[in-house]
């Protein structure tokens, strides 16, 4: 892009911005949050003809409703700059400290159990970032309940297709619940209009917050749950997480394993 107006922003689903200010020559690049969440974005400038002053990729975590400076591109007295940027973002804190002491109700009925399709570290698809995710094998419209408190962050519940294939991920529904120590509680693979609660919302340990389904990169129905941090370039990085069963503490939930909820 050429940045020689006042001001240009690029925004992305009405969650940041990226404002570029024209300050004599120079472009201030400045990010905006404009939810009433914790954002972790990074930014990345391409150019072979600005002078950064700073780092070239930038990974921050913006308070909500709350602006930054993320770098400043000197144009070395020019008027006219020409210059990419790439940037992508998620909800929570990269620097959140998770409360390891914390207890988790299994995210299902109390006397419920069911079976787990995948535990921490199963070699299928929970590796990397997705290593302490668990896959509950429920069937299509199973009660799903908070495993923490927080506020709803995030929901998406207008898809109905399940696949296997490159990009169906874009089809998931899924409620984000944002904890109190900036971490996430996410919950995917819900049905179509499977979400009981909204953005905004208030929940409780234990509460009901919708049905499980067979929505986005699937090949069977189940509930996926995890705890996440956030990381650079819109990821996330699942956290082992202990739970209360009505047997005990379950520090690491086996694959084929069954615990009954509290």
């Amino acid at each position: 892009m050429a940045i020689a107006g006042a001001a240009s922003a690029e925004c992305k689903e009405q969650w940041i911005c990226v404002d570029a200010v024209n300050q004599g020559g120079n472009v201030e690049l400045r990010a905006r949050n404009l939810q009433e969440y914790p954002v972790t974005y990074t930014l990345r400038i391409r150019s072979r003809d600005v002078i950064v002053d700073g780092p070239r990729t930038v990974t921050s975590t913006l308070p909500p409703n709350q602006s930054e400076q993320i770098m400043v591109l000197n144009g070395d007295g020019r008027t006219s700059l020409d210059y990419r940027y790439s940037f992508d973002w998620t909800v929570g804190d990269k620097d959140a400290v998770h409360d390891d002491d914390h207890l988790y109700a299994l995210p299902y009925a109390s006397g419920k159990s069911y079976r787990i399709v995948q535990g921490y570290g199963s070699r299928f698809s929970h590796t990397g970032l997705e290593e302490f995710a668990i896959d509950f094998d429920m069937a299509v419209g199973t009660p799903v309940h908070a495993a923490r408190a927080g506020v709803v962050a995030r929901v998406q519940e207008s898809h109905s297709k399940g696949c296997w294939e490159d990009g169906c991920g874009r089809y998931a529904n899924y409620i984000v619940i944002l904890h109190s120590d900036g971490t996430t509680g996410e919950y995917y693979h819900l049905m179509q209009d499977g979400a009981l609660v909204n953005v905004g919302d208030g929940v409780m340990h234990g509460q009901l917050i919708g049905y499980s389904g067979n929505t986005g990169h699937t090949t069977m129905p189940h509930l996926h749950f995890a705890v996440y941090r956030a990381t650079e370039w819109g990821n996330t990085q699942s956290i082992p997480v202990h739970f209360a069963g009505a047997d005990g503490i379950i520090k690491r939930p086996r694959r084929g394993a069954r615990y009954q909820a509290l």
